[in-house]
């Protein structure tokens, strides 16, 4: 079988992308004594036509494509795209409203994994009109890679996307990609929604939940851009590719919406967003799985190993020991299954950490779990998500 990597997409030179943004003249209106007359703010309303109305991805570009965004990094000292040596990058972003808001991923604007991401030095956004103004990063977080960043609005046109909702997924359904893919700003693909809860690794290592997988292409350049519907509404932020070769094989995806939508209202309320931890490592159970091993349930978490002093270990919760192969997997064998968090079903890993993701560090939850074909309740104090993930969590 090959083996496909998870590419992130935004490493493209920042070559002639923003050629000049270190100029104040240059910046949308700076000077104000001069340009006070400039500084008002207009945002656009676009009627928006229903799904019922058929994709006409035509109308979805002229619509939307004016408040998508090149986002341009520079990491280093130089201060300016135009720098000798400076470490640049460009992705993508789009409008969350009139106040300058921008999402993008995080690692459009970072650089780095785990405990070593660090934000750029300066961030620049370019509009559809040419207008290109510095960004401030107001925060971003590197376990579901999300963004915010802001803009003095003045003297801007500004077109909001609208967000839509994650229930609203199908397999199936026709979608748009609008990016800056290999520094061609608005671009457009088009494509259909492949598949659904997928997971991807983030930043940290830890799991991002619920991505969307399409076949929409995306490339280098892509990440931090709006995946979009039928009505134009950003249902994720497209964010890997499968690839060899580091180009579209069309297998992309994008951060879910509502996680999104999550993320952003913590950024603006705090600047970054705490994530509860419990240390353990599972993996699902199936019917098969359960008769093999003599497991109680068809379905759950099934604990395979808990981390030295996290919040499980200091629970009680068990994992398994040695290493018994089954269907060409390796399994330990006698580790609790856990079936359910604070009266939530859990049917898998998957469904775990979602059920963990309600709840923040330090809070104490009841997790229901079986142990020697026994069930058992075990209330579990959570602890805060560590910045990097390693083996057994």
């Amino acid at each position: 079988m090959t083996h496909r990597p998870l590419v992130l997409l935004p490493v493209v030179a920042a070559v002639l992308v923003l050629a000049g943004c270190g100029r104040d003249d240059e910046l949308g209106g700076r000077d104000d004594q001069t340009r006070t007359e400039q500084r008002t703010t207009r945002v656009e309303v676009i009627k928006r036509v229903g799904a019922d109305e058929g994709f006409d991805p035509e109308a979805i570009y002229r619509r939307e494509a004016p408040g998508v965004v090149t986002v341009a990094s520079v990491f280093g000292s130089g201060g300016s795209l135009l720098g000798g040596g400076d470490r640049q990058g460009v992705g993508s972003g789009f409008v969350l409203n009139g106040d300058g808001e921008i999402a993008t991923n995080a690692h459009v604007v970072t650089e780095g994994e785990g405990k070593e991401i660090e934000a750029a030095d300066e961030v620049f956004i370019r509009f559809a009109d040419s207008n290109q103004v510095p960004a401030e990063v107001v925060g971003f977080d590197p376990n579901s890679d999300v963004a915010l960043l802001r803009i003095d609005p003045g003297g801007l046109t500004l077109r909001p996307l609208p967000l839509g909702r994650s229930s609203a997924l199908r397999v199936g359904a026709p979608v748009a990609a609008i990016g800056s893919p290999y520094n061609e700003p608005q671009s457009l693909s088009i494509g259909v929604i492949s598949g659904l809860d997928r997971t991807i690794d983030s930043l940290t290592g830890f799991a991002i939940q619920d991505a969307i997988q399409t076949d929409a292409a995306v490339n280098r350049g892509n990440s931090g851009g709006p995946l979009l519907d039928a009505d134009g509404e950003v249902l994720g932020i497209n964010s890997q590719i499968r690839s060899t070769g580091g180009g579209s094989e069309g297998v992309g995806y994008a951060v879910p919406v509502d996680t999104v939508r999550r993320v952003l209202g913590a950024l603006r309320r705090k600047g970054r967003v705490d994530y509860a931890f419990l240390g353990v490592q599972t993996t699902d159970v199936y019917p098969q799985l359960a008769e093999r091993f003599d497991l109680p349930v068809r379905a759950g978490a099934w604990v395979q190993s808990v981390e030295d002093g996290g919040p499980a270990e200091d629970a009680g919760l068990r994992g398994g020991e040695g290493q018994e192969r089954f269907q060409g997997q390796p399994y330990r064998e006698g580790g609790d299954v856990i079936t359910a968090v604070a009266g939530r079903r859990v049917r898998g890993p998957d469904e775990l950490a979602a059920a963990l993701a309600r709840f923040g560090p330090d809070q104490k939850v009841e997790i229901e779990l079986y142990r020697d074909g026994r069930r058992r309740e075990i209330e579990v104090e959570l602890a805060e998500r560590p910045a990097e993930s390693r083996p057994g969590r």
